[in-house]
């Protein structure tokens, strides 16, 4: 980490690598951003203290590993402004469904390129990020991606074709996580809490569930049979959200972010 890392794009994402980075120890200085927002800029700046410009060319030209933060959308134009001679840069992305090859030969054949999918916990350093090494990084750049990314959560090494599943399970997860706890809260409200006692409830309830699981090492089935007690409430309910579709409904929603994911990527 002894090298000046550049980010283009600014936004939320870019924002949490930053601060994983700062809280782990890499100065201010080392790190800069290219932002076409002003005040987006002034924001980073003022709040983290790292350099701010305006000129992606400039950034990567001052920059020896390079994260490519900007919407895939994108991504023809923002890359193909950058030029040649590219090759002894890391270029980091994490812009979903766009293939590293594709990323290669919009930066040039050579280009080095790692595919990260990371998610939106990153924000509060609890984040899981899948990674995936294109055809010419090397291993060093496969381990220095992965100790940026572990400043922020959690990571994992996948091959490429698989970054598609992982965007729907954890890329786009935070969604379905979050529409679970506003569903769950508005039972609450249902039944006579006021809204922040819910909430709350709501929260901390998906919050440790998921840290006994992964502290646990149990499988989910396990600890929700460990709940459930014969006749109890805890079954009754389980029956009602199979009834309903609840399982169904979640395995169909990853479904189709894969295949957006997928689409995205052709495009």
């Amino acid at each position: 980490m002894d090298k000046k890392t550049g980010f283009i794009g600014g936004g939320n994402m870019a924002e949490a690598i930053i601060k994983g980075l700062l809280a782990g120890g890499v100065p201010a200085a080392e790190l800069a951003v290219s932002e076409p927002s002003e005040s987006r800029r002034n924001l980073l700046a003022e709040r983290y203290g790292v350099q701010v410009l305006s000129d992606n060319v400039e950034l990567c030209r001052m920059s020896d590993t390079i994260v490519l933060a900007v919407k895939p959308q994108v991504a023809p134009q923002v890359l193909g402004a950058l030029g040649a001679g590219l090759t002894e840069k890391l270029f980091i992305s994490i812009m979903a469904g766009v293939k590293s090859a594709a990323i290669e030969g919009m930066l040039g054949s050579g280009a080095r390129v790692v595919r990260v999918m990371p998610n939106t916990p990153a924000l509060v350093l609890q984040g899981a990020s899948a990674i995936s090494r294109g055809y010419n990084a090397t291993e060093d750049d496969l381990v220095l991606t992965r100790r940026i990314f572990d400043l922020v959560g959690t990571t994992c090494v996948v091959d490429e074709k698989l970054l598609d599943a992982v965007t729907g399970v954890s890329g786009s997860g935070p969604a379905y996580v979050l529409t679970f706890i506003e569903a769950l809260s508005d039972a609450g409200v249902k039944h006579g809490l006021t809204r922040d006692v819910a909430t709350a409830l709501a929260a901390q309830t998906v919050y440790g569930t998921a840290k006994l699981l992964l502290e646990s090492h149990e499988h989910p089935a396990v600890l929700k049979s460990n709940v459930a007690s014969p006749g109890g409430t805890t079954i009754a309910a389980m029956h009602s959200l199979d009834r309903d579709g609840f399982r169904a409904a979640t395995i169909n929603a990853v479904d189709v972010c894969v295949a957006r994911s997928k689409e995205l990527g052709e495009k």
